[in-house]
């Protein structure tokens, strides 16, 4: 049963953490265990290890994955094949999870029961219903939670932020999310070299025999990934509603087609609208090409406009009203730009200081499961082939 909007924004709105009272010296650091090796995991792992953290035992179903970020990591550092082995060591302060999307829940579920604090990468849930659960599970602790949109850690967008806050687009009517890439899935239907655990990798989704495919790019699969609609659209969504001050949106309706991807499941070209209450919002992926590439989102006011991308803001004026706005040559320039800085992980070294702190880090579960939310609506409309009210997710 899915979460309805009403219980979900109850749930999301819950008593704030409890604090611990854990003591920690000035050149105490950090211990972690990293859950997931591959991509995303290996680039967290050196993150976490460039904030000052140390790292201490990782832990894969894929022994080529495991073997070489063992390579990367400190000497000594203990390579496990089961997640809850991981959990069960002494002296670990943390737990980092990079794993794909199903295993989110399961694996955020056994480290609070660990009594771990815990980074969770994104998407938050696989679907609405399990992120309600996991706002519960964690509001029932007092375990530190960050979620893996490091956009809530940017200097850029928390001044985009105040800008908007102090009105320099005026009323916004319409935001355009959209994200550009030139990729190709991993989509390879051959062998898989060395050793893989895949009933571990399956977790609790449905059995089937091995296709090496869905191990090499599981996003492309429903049963563990809701694709890169809510992957990358958990970090634009979020930053929408937060410029914004919204909550979920009302509805959604998704068109979508796969290319370039056989044997694929989720769409890699996709088209969402998500109807707010004061304005619309779009979220479009495209996987072929060079064209405005990369991230962005343009936020259109009613006193002018923003664009958002990976260089930084460019905030433009309005050219004013004319009875043939077809005539005017409005100017490119911007009015004012900040330009993206900040060091690359800001957003772990947020998550080690509340660890030590036990304040609320930059992106708490709440967040995550209201940014992913709007993408989940999307997953279903494209899926139903109809238009999704929250209100109506029963």
């Amino acid at each position: 049963m899915q979460t309805h909007r009403r219980a979900f924004l109850k749930t999301a709105a819950a008593a704030p953490l409890i604090v611990s009272s854990g003591a920690w010296g000035a050149n105490d650091r950090v211990t972690y265990g990293l859950i997931g090796t591959g991509n995303r995991g290996g680039g967290l792992n050196k993150l976490f290890q460039k904030a000052g953290a140390q790292c201490v035992a990782l832990c894969d179903v894929y022994a080529p994955y495991l073997e070489k970020e063992a390579k990367l990591s400190p000497a000594g550092v203990k390579t496990l094949a089961h997640y809850e082995d991981l959990l069960a060591l002494p002296g670990l302060d943390a737990v980092v999870i990079a794993t794909p999307d199903h295993q989110h829940w399961p694996m955020l579920k056994a480290a609070l029961a660990a009594g771990r604090d815990v980074y969770l990468e994104k998407p938050l849930s696989l679907n609405l219903e399990q992120s309600g659960a996991m706002i519960a599970a964690v509001r029932k602790t007092d375990r530190i939670v960050q979620i893996g949109m490091q956009r809530r850690s940017m200097t850029f967008i928390h001044q985009a932020k105040q800008l908007i806050d102090d009105g320099a687009l005026g009323q916004i009517s319409m935001v355009r999310a959209m994200w550009n890439w030139h990729f190709t899935e991993w989509l390879d239907n051959s062998p898989l070299t060395g050793q893989l655990d895949w009933k571990r990798f399956l977790g609790n989704a449905p059995d089937r025999p091995l296709e090496p495919r869905r191990f090499r790019w599981w996003r492309g699969f429903w049963d563990y990934s809701g694709g890169n609609m809510t992957d990358q659209g958990t970090h634009l969504m979020d930053v929408v509603q937060w410029m914004t001050n919204s909550g979920p949106p009302l509805s959604a309706i998704c068109q979508g087609q796969v290319k370039a991807a056989p044997g694929a499941e989720v769409p890699t070209v996709f088209s969402a609208v998500f109807e707010y209450p004061d304005f619309l919002a779009t979220w479009t992926l495209n996987y072929r090409t060079t064209s405005e590439f990369d991230w962005s989102i343009r936020f259109l006011g009613e006193k002018g406009s923003m664009l958002m991308d990976r260089h930084g803001l460019r905030l433009y004026a309005d050219p004013g009203t004319s009875e043939a706005p077809w005539s005017q040559t409005p100017s490119t320039e911007p009015v004012k730009e900040i330009p993206e800085t900040g060091a690359a992980e800001a957003h772990q070294a947020n998550f080690l200081e509340c660890v030590r702190s036990r304040k609320e880090p930059n992106c708490p579960i709440e967040v995550a499961a209201k940014a992913v939310a709007g993408p989940h609506m999307a997953n279903l409309a494209y899926r139903e082939g109809r238009k999704v009210k929250f209100d109506s997710l029963t």
